[in-house]
């Protein structure tokens, strides 16, 4: 595979492995949303439609990985988060990165 080529996801041993997926409009590859809110719903609405074309979905998420620019985004995207995960959610841990307000990658189950 050429250096250039990006995965969005990878299935193997019965798991998708869903690279870091950022707050992008598929259409138009820009970022969208400005609160930490919208882009988390971006991110996994994004995620959710991966799973999908890998025969998972969000539902089957075992594992996430959260990278935000900023540690007090942490509350306004957990608040997201509870919308699509109300029970049974992911582990999942949280990290600081700047650059982007939340960038999200996943293991689900195939």
């Amino acid at each position: 595979r050429p250096p250039s080529t990006y995965s969005q996801a990878v299935k193997a041993a019965g798991l998708i492995f869903v690279s870091g997926t950022a707050p992008q409009d598929p259409q138009t590859g820009s970022i969208t949303g400005i609160t930490i809110q919208e882009q988390t719903r971006q991110c996994l609405q994004n995620i959710s439609a991966i799973l999908e074309a890998g025969g998972s979905s969000i539902e089957r998420i075992v594992s996430a990985t959260i990278v935000l620019a900023d540690e007090a985004d942490f509350q306004g995207m957990n608040e997201e988060w509870v919308k699509w995960f109300p029970s049974d959610p992911p582990d999942r841990q949280a990290a600081k990165m700047p650059g982007l307000k939340v960038s999200i990658a996943v293991i689900a189950e195939a």
